[in-house]
């Protein structure tokens, strides 16, 4: 907003989250860092590396969680599970539904309860569902029936329902929080294109996983990723709520604040 000339707007916004006494500094300081210009060089400024590396595994994990294979091929594998066509398509419908919903949830606590609980109670309960699902096909084959099928479609809504509420919508928050305003566009686009090349690797591969591991092996694999990311998560992601970014920087670089762009 201050970038743009909105600072009445900003300064609105400021209120929300800052002491009367700190707002005025903080226009003034992002008004100097928001006429500084950035390079791509930046990017690999040692002060930066820290928080680049995290925004890029963000966006890596939540592709290799497996959560674009359930969105694009969940017909395929809810027919696998025993329902015919229209039934599988019905329960798709209602994959989406819990999707939504769950997002909205998430709108609601992310700033009342921080980013990193959402993130960890969101990705444990991905991890579950998926040990869940892979032990369900364990039991049942490919193709399941009866109460496994049952157990695999839970599965499978509670695995999309944890991601809504987690993941999702954590990782694309976090990425913009966690950057120096001077570099803060070119590192978010890193992390973006990182978040789409891992969704194309994901998704072509799926299908070649399935035939060649099952569907019990594809999801251990993926509840495997998922455990790797949430010990990932706890030790290296850090909390963004009601915090400045000089707090956040000294979690992501070990007490030091990063110069590229100007001061913070």
């Amino acid at each position: 907003m201050i970038a743009q000339g909105r600072e009445d707007e900003a300064r609105a916004v400021l209120k929300r989250v800052r002491a009367s006494s700190e707002i005025e500094a903080e226009i003034t300081e992002v008004r100097e860092l928001s006429q500084k210009k950035s390079h791509a060089r930046d990017l690999l400024n040692p002060k930066i590396r820290g928080a680049l590396t995290v925004g890029i595994l963000l966006a890596i994990f939540q592709q290799v969680t497996g959560i674009n294979t359930i969105i694009y091929y969940a017909p395929t594998l809810l027919h696998g599970a025993g329902l015919g066509n229209s039934a599988s398509l019905l329960a798709n419908v209602a994959n989406g539904v819990i999707n939504v919903a769950m997002t909205i949830v998430a709108i609601r606590l992310i700033d009342r309860v921080g980013r990193r609980p959402l993130l960890l109670v969101g990705t444990s309960g991905m991890a579950i569902s998926l040990v869940v699902l892979a032990l369900a096909f364990v039991v049942g084959g490919n193709h399941l029936t009866g109460a496994t099928a049952i157990i695999a479609i839970i599965a499978l809504l509670l695995y999309t329902g944890s991601f809504a509420v987690g993941l999702g919508p954590t990782f694309w928050l976090l990425i913009s929080e966690i950057y120096p305003v001077g570099i803060r566009g070119r590192a978010m686009s890193v992390a973006t294109i990182a978040n789409w090349g891992a969704n194309f690797v994901v998704t072509i591969s799926f299908l070649t996983l399935l035939n060649a591991i099952h569907g019990s092996g594809t999801f251990f694999l993926f509840g495997f990723l998922t455990i790797v990311a949430l010990v990932y998560f706890q030790r290296k992601v850090p909390e963004t709520k009601n915090r400045s970014l000089q707090e956040i920087e000294r979690d992501l670089f070990g007490g030091e604040s990063s110069k590229v762009g100007g001061e913070r």
